[in-house]
C-alpha cells in the first residue's frame, strides 16, 4: 500500500494500516451473473486473465439463479472455475423477500441491525446451499446502513465494501476509496466512459485505490467494455496491484468463516 490511501479506525482518527500492499490496489468486480451474459463474462474474463487480474465475482442470492439441485447449472459451472483460477466470491446484496413484505421493509441504506442481521442469515444459507462460502459482503447498490455493518460483522464476515471505501470489519479500518462504474444510463454515454479510464489512471497515478465495477449486463456494449480494459491498463501501467475484496481480509485461518446460519439469541 502507498501513501495516499486514507486509513481511519473506527472512531475517525487516523491509524496504521492493517493490510500491506505492495503497490496501489486494483479491484476489478462483477455482479449481475445470468446465463444470457456468460458468453460475455467469459471474454471479459479471459481478457482480465492476460493481464493477471483477479476479478470479485459478486453474487447475489437469488435461489433461481443458484440452484444447488442442478449441479450442471451453467452459472455454477463457470464461478467454480473461476475460483479455480484467482477469483473470488463476495456475497452481493440480501435474499428475495416476499413481495408482501416489501412495503415494510426499510431501505438497504437505512436497515437496523437486527433486520439487517436476518437477511444476512437467508443470504448466507442460499450461498451455501449452492456450494458457496464468502467472507466477503457487498451491500445492495454499493449503500449499507451502520446497522448492516454491525450486523455483517456479528455473522462472520470479514470485509464490507461499500461506494465509499472497503472496511475491516475486523479491525474497524477503512480505505477510503469510491467505487467507479457504469450504470445502465451511463453506458450509452461515450464520455461516461472516457470520465471512467481517465478518473482511474488519475487514482493509480496518485498512489490512490482503484475500484471498478461492472454489470455483465454491460459487457455486450463494446465501448463498455473497451472502456473498463482500458481502465485497468491504465491502472496497470501506473503500478496498480490487482488484488480481490477477499485480499482486504487480516490473516485468518481457514476454520474462520461465516458460521452455519443461525441466530444465537446473544447477539441481539
Amino acid at each position: 500500500m502507498r501513501r495516499g490511501d486514507t486509513w481511519l479506525s473506527g472512531n475517525g482518527h487516523p491509524r496504521q494500516a492493517e493490510w500491506v500492499f505492495v503497490s496501489t490496489p486494483l479491484v476489478v468486480s462483477l455482479s449481475g451473473l445470468e446465463l444470457r451474459s456468460l458468453d460475455s463474462c467469459a471474454d471479459f474474463a479471459a481478457e482480465l486473465d492476460r493481464r493477471s487480474v483477479p476479478l470479485s465475482l459478486l453474487i447475489s442470492p437469488k435461489p433461481t439463479d443458484l440452484d444447488s439441485r442442478d449441479r450442471r447449472s451453467p452459472v455454477l459451472g463457470w464461478v467454480a472455475d473461476r475460483l479455480m483460477r484467482r477469483d473470488t466470491v463476495s456475497l452481493h446484496g440480501f435474499a428475495r423477500v416476499s413481495p408482501g413484505l416489501r412495503s415494510r421493509l426499510a431501505p438497504a441504506a437505512r436497515l437496523p441491525a437486527h433486520e439487517a442481521g436476518l437477511r444476512l442469515v437467508a443470504a448466507s444459507a442460499v450461498l451455501e446451499q449452492a456450494g458457496l462460502r464468502t467472507h466477503t459482503f457487498i451491500p445492495p447498490r454499493w449503500l449499507a446502513s451502520p446497522g448492516t455493518v454491525l450486523a455483517a460483522q456479528r455473522r462472520g464476515f470479514a470485509v464490507c465494501a461499500d461506494a465509499m471505501g472497503v472496511r475491516d470489519l475486523g479491525t474497524g479500518s477503512v480505505l477510503r476509496s469510491r467505487i467507479r462504474l457504469l450504470g445502465p444510463g451511463e453506458v450509452a454515454e461515450p464520455w461516461w466512459c472516457r470520465a471512467l479510464v481517465l478518473g482511474a489512471g488519475r487514482a493509480a497515478r496518485r498512489g490512490r485505490a482503484v475500484r471498478l465495477a461492472v454489470d455483465a449486463q454491460t459487457l455486450v456494449k463494446p465501448a463498455v467494455r473497451h472502456a473498463i480494459l482500458d481502465a485497468v491498463d491504465l491502472a496497470l501501467h501506473h503500478g496498480a496491484n490487482p488484488v480481490t475484496y477477499a485480499s482486504f481480509a487480516r490473516a485468518t485461518s481457514e476454520v474462520a468463516r461465516i458460521p452455519k446460519p443461525r441466530i444465537p439469541h446473544e447477539a441481539w
